[in-house]
């Protein structure tokens, strides 16, 4: 089959390069389709990646948020307690001043009362006399 000179062959080589360039095409397209594909899955992966790791930083946030109250909590819990105790062992040791300084009182009225009672039964000397005996009774 001849066709102006143009033997089989060469038009032959003409549908083949045609076809051979379709095929190109073909294979430019499917490769510009799984570029797309691939690049989209890859920036799907990165966004997900990013939100997971965005949760995880806010829930890590939350935890160590909550970690925190409850120990501001604790810490201020026992800081009152130990303010409440020192309170009650200030009023306990206010009330011991109070009964020592009653003690003492009543005992130096004791006191007065039998060195009245003594100088009035042996005078001077009997009070000398009662001081010596006290110390010694004291002694023992």
């Amino acid at each position: 089959m001849k066709f102006s000179g143009q033997t089989y062959r060469q038009t032959n080589n003409g549908d083949i390069n045609i076809t051979a360039a379709a095929v190109v095409v073909v294979v430019v397209d499917v490769v510009a389709v799984l570029v797309v594909v691939v690049v989209a899955v890859e920036v799907g992966v990165v966004v997900v990646v990013i939100d997971v790791v965005a949760v995880v930083v806010v829930v890590v946030v939350v935890v160590e948020v909550v970690a925190l109250t409850v120990f501001v909590a604790i810490v201020v819990a026992i800081e009152v307690a130990v303010v409440a105790v020192v309170a009650v062992v200030a009023v306990v040791a206010a009330v011991a001043a109070v009964v020592v300084a009653a003690v003492d009182v009543v005992v130096a009225a004791v006191d007065v009362v039998v060195a009245a009672i003594i100088v009035a039964v042996g005078g001077v000397g009997g009070v000398v006399d009662a001081v010596v005996i006290k110390v010694v009774v004291l002694q023992k």
